[in-house]
């Protein structure tokens, strides 16, 4: 607390090192799972069985998606798999899966107001919010690395066989 929003994502990013599947673990039920990608993180909550309700977002293609529930690897899409830690959640394990579900088929996604990490957040602690965009509100470098990376991702998206430069996170 009391630090910029850039210091605290470094520092989450840094907690960030309990990877699934570790061991053959599961992730504990209500867990929120994150998969870095180039340029952003995608957000979802574990709901067991191998199972994460995500607002797919723009994660999967162009096109904007619902709130669903899929499997962890499809919900991982080749990304590695890590479970942030939550600093205490109002919702846990099956409230916070409930209030997932909850929401299932809703398509309501706004990248800026409506995310994968604003959902979240609202299933653990009942408030929509997103570090991620909150960061690129503070420093503008950030958000056009953020929206050069993006822009990347949906190139390489929409022409597959046309080769891209990969951003660092």
């Amino acid at each position: 607390m009391g630090q910029p929003i850039s210091d605290q994502g470094r520092i989450t990013k840094a907690l960030l090192t309990r990877c699934y599947p570790d061991a053959g673990a599961e992730p504990p039920l209500g867990a929120h799972l994150v998969t870095p990608r180039h340029g952003y993180s995608h957000h979802g909550i574990y709901v067991g069985d191998g199972k994460v309700v995500h607002y797919a977002g723009l994660a999967g293609s162009l096109h904007r998606g619902p709130v669903e529930e899929v499997s962890i690897t499809r919900f991982a899409a080749g990304y590695e798999v890590l479970i942030e830690p939550s600093a205490d959640p109002v919702y846990v394990r099956h409230e916070a899966v409930r209030r997932a579900r909850s929401r299932l088929g809703e398509n309501r996604y706004r990248l800026l107001t409506n995310n994968c990490e604003h959902f979240c957040a609202w299933c653990l602690y009942g408030e929509s919010r997103s570090e991620q965009v909150l960061a690129c509100f503070i420093d503008p470098r950030a958000a056009l690395r953020t929206a050069l990376c993006l822009f990347t991702a949906f190139l390489a998206a929409a022409c597959p066989a046309r080769r891209t430069v990969a951003c660092a996170s």
